[in-house]
């Protein structure tokens, strides 16, 4: 349960309460109350304090708190930038915005945090081309997010007939127009990436053709659909169509029938429905099936000539119970010089997706696959995914490898990259193979623990470079026959999920080590990187002050620190309550990963360089990157133009954002539908975010995570105080913090708002 507070919490950011409504201004806010000194607080010198004061100083506008930390880092100490901070704002030298800008008492800047002004963003002047993502309104017209743009910038409005057929949620490139007053204004030129190609809504067959009125409101025209892209529809017929090009001479688009969906259950069409409005689509193209019937199913003899044979060496693949796709398989002999060569072979999908086909342009659009809990939407059709490119047993397959020799002290000596043809002995599942591990007893043992054994070496070398240890469960699962949940766990990762990782992190490092000498030719050509970069400072410093209270210390004064302090406490806390929570924040400090053609290195693997080259499957850049690798092994002409790579990079990225989304979303469904047979039962649970509006609880049985809000938490006043997460009762004194338990009752389960409702339950 929650636990009581000696005394109030105050707050050096602003405090809001129930009856409080007002703007979060020092000013205005009569609950506002500097944070009080305490004992425990490290008290600064003269000096540190005139330190910090001097760098907001000279930081002006950009000073906020992430730039004041990385900055004084390393000059000072956390506790000594934090209490500087606080004393500053308490001696009104200085003011913080709740987003954690810092503004000096009476600076030029001081009135935005009053909110007698915002800060302009100048988008361009008339005739400069822009590009962001629009949002269009109900009664037709559009604004143009600008990219890039600070938050207080204006939109840019866009008037229903310049709008040129761009939809809610598109990227866009605009032209300005200057505008009326002080209102910029522009006209959509370009359609850069799509938010939504397909819609669902009624079929009308009319003579020679036929229309879709879409359910959806920002579609505002019908879709024209010509006779020969009708797909079985009939008059009536509930339909999924995809738009394919905008008759430029009319004003509807252009579309074929995807899908019929008469009579399909809520809960189907729902998952599809994620799935659609994250842009992605359910069914491929005609003109890609067409292309797909004429891949032969055999290999041609003279491409097996021209490939590596390794169909005599042992090889077999390790994958999940339930997988049909398999990208990967492993290989392994002992040599005559004793040594062991172990060769990570992955599916040769650009044998088979022509670059420029129909088949390869719907692959680009998709640029990876997006897992469900109860389905999956590929990138590639099921013909290749899961038959002609899948390296399935006792079949002949195409590959692309990276073949290695380890010496007996696991160093390797020699390394081939090169195209190969396999033929899988064995599919193991994960569960398999950890019994293997664990029992010394079953098939190829001997192979399985030396790969074991090697692989755990690789894997201490990478944590011992600073490498990060995420080993996240997932949240799995159990569905009836109808797709319906019937119960939830956990998935955890063994070592025979370790052990596949990694081989396939030494794979994907060692092609982008070869990959990066595209730079050094002449002229110079880019690579297909898989960056990540540094922490973001703000959030390790709210996991540092969760960690805290369970008895972790954080420090992250550089970043070989970060990674030795996170893998401690990550170790530490394997097995206890707070285990999933603090994993939960410390993969939320993180940055993004991303594709990009510009080498920035992957900060959570701690290597210099590294690409993705073992899914192509599943993921578009690691087609690019076979298809980059086979012509710089063949010294061939490279197709894509540098601004294309990047081009399709951005695209790649874009699309896994939103197949992330759309599995949130999807698990989250499930999560309320499970939940809509236990209204009204109570659930232990811990607290896993604490904002002005109330606190989320994530229940232990089930792993659902709900919103208790303050109408349904014990009668009080309640003040937020940001600084350090809370929320606290000012009558009773009790607070809410993350990571304390609390015990609830479901409310409500709404499948549609995707949202739990929970009661605090008081003891």
């Amino acid at each position: 349960m929650p636990k009581k507070s000696k005394g109030k919490s105050g707050s050096s950011f602003i405090p809001r309460t129930k009856k409080d409504k007002s703007p979060a201004t020092a000013q205005n806010n009569k609950n506002y109350k500097p944070r009080p000194k305490t004992a425990s607080a490290a008290k600064p010198v003269r000096g540190v304090q005139d330190l910090v004061l001097d760098t907001v100083k000279s930081l002006g506008r950009n000073a906020n708190v992430k730039t004041i930390f990385s900055v004084l880092l390393g000059k000072l100490t956390n506790e000594q930038i934090v209490t500087s901070l606080n004393r500053l704002e308490n001696a009104g030298k200085i003011k913080v915005a709740q987003k954690g800008k810092i503004f000096l008492e009476g600076s030029p800047f001081d009135s935005e945090f009053t909110g007698e002004r915002k800060a302009r963003f100048t988008a361009g002047s008339k005739g400069d081309m822009v590009t962001g993502r629009v949002d269009v309104t109900k009664t037709g017209a559009g604004y143009l997010i600008v990219d890039g743009a600070p938050r207080e910038a204006k939109d840019i409005f866009i008037p229903p007939k310049f709008l040129n057929h761009a939809l809610n949620g598109d990227h866009v490139q605009v032209r300005m127009l200057g505008g009326s007053g002080k209102r910029p204004e522009g006209q959509v030129v370009k359609i850069i990436k799509r938010a939504q190609e397909s819609f669902s809504g009624i079929f009308e067959m009319r003579e020679g053709f036929g229309l879709v009125a879409p359910d959806e409101r920002s579609l505002r025209s019908k879709l024209w659909i010509a006779e020969d892209r009708f797909n079985g529809a009939q008059d009536g017929d509930r339909v999924i169509a995809r738009i394919l090009y905008w008759n430029e001479k009319g004003k509807h688009p252009m579309a074929e029938i995807e899908e019929i969906i008469n009579d399909q259950a809520q809960n189907d069409l729902d998952m599809k429905m994620i799935l659609i409005q994250s842009g992605f689509h359910t069914e491929f193209p005609q003109d890609a099936v067409a292309e797909l019937n004429k891949i032969p199913d055999e290999i041609p003899a003279k491409e097996i000539e021209n490939r590596l044979d390794y169909r005599d060496i042992l090889t077999f693949t390790i994958d999940p119970a339930d997988a049909k796709d398999f990208d990967d398989a492993i290989s392994f002999r002992t040599l005559e010089n004793g040594n062991y060569e172990i060769g990570v072979h992955i599916a040769d999908v650009s044998h088979y997706l022509k670059e420029g086909s129909e088949l390869d342009k719907e692959a680009e659009r998709r640029a990876t696959s997006v897992y469900l809990p109860d389905r999956v939407c590929p990138m590639l059709p099921e013909r290749l995914s899961n038959f002609l490119c899948s390296l399935r047993p006792n079949e002949d397959k195409l590959t692309f490898s990276t073949i290695f020799e380890f010496d007996h002290k696991n160093h390797i000596v020699n390394t081939t990259i090169a195209k190969t043809v396999i033929h899988s002995r064995r599919r193991f599942t994960y569960e398999e193979v950890q019994d293997v591990i664990e029992t010394g007893q079953g098939d190829y043992v001997k192979e399985i623990q030396v790969l074991d054994k090697i692989a755990k070496s690789i894997r201490a070398k990478r944590f011992k470079n600073g490498a990060i240890a995420f080993e996240k469960d997932e949240v799995r699962f159990t569905l009836d026959i109808a797709g319906k949940p019937i119960g939830i766990y956990l998935k955890s990762r063994k070592d025979a999920h370790l052990l596949i990782e990694d081989y396939m992190l030494l794979s994907n490092e060692t092609i982008a080590k070869y990959g990066s000498k595209l730079s050094l030719k002449k002229p110079p050509y880019p690579f297909v990187y898989r960056v990540h970069d540094k922490p973001n400072e703000e959030k390790l410093m709210q996991l540092s002050l969760i960690a805290k209270r369970f008895g972790y210390q954080i420090r992250f004064e550089d970043p070989k620190q970060i990674s030795e302090t996170l893998n401690n406490m990550l170790k530490k806390i394997e097995g206890r309550p707070e285990q999933h929570i603090l994993e939960t924040l410390a993969v939320r400090t993180m940055a993004k990963a991303e594709y990009t053609t510009k080498n920035l290195g992957h900060y959570g693997l701690a290597m210099d360089y590294y690409t993705h080259f073992t899914s192509p499957i599943r993921r578009y850049p690691d087609v690019m990157v076979h298809r980059l690798v086979y012509e710089e092994l063949n010294n061939l002409p490279h197709k894509l133009t540098p601004e294309e790579l990047e081009s399709y990079c951005r695209n790649s990225s874009l699309m896994e954002r939103k197949a992330m989304e759309a599995e949130r979303e999807a698990t989250k469904y499930k999560q309320v539908e499970f939940l809509e047979e236990h209204i009204g039962e109570e659930f232990d649970g811990i607290i896993t975010g604490v904002t002005a509006r109330g606190i989320f609880v994530e229940m232990t049985e089930n792993k659902c995570e709900g919103m208790v809000g303050l109408d349904d938490m014990p009668n009080d006043d309640y003040v937020y105080d940001e600084s350090v997460i809370r929320l606290t009762a000012r009558r009773s004194g009790r607070h809410y913090d993350i990571g304390l338990p609390a015990r609830v009752k479901v409310k409500r389960a709404d499948r549609q708002e995707r949202r739990i409702d929970l009661i605090l339950v008081e003891k």
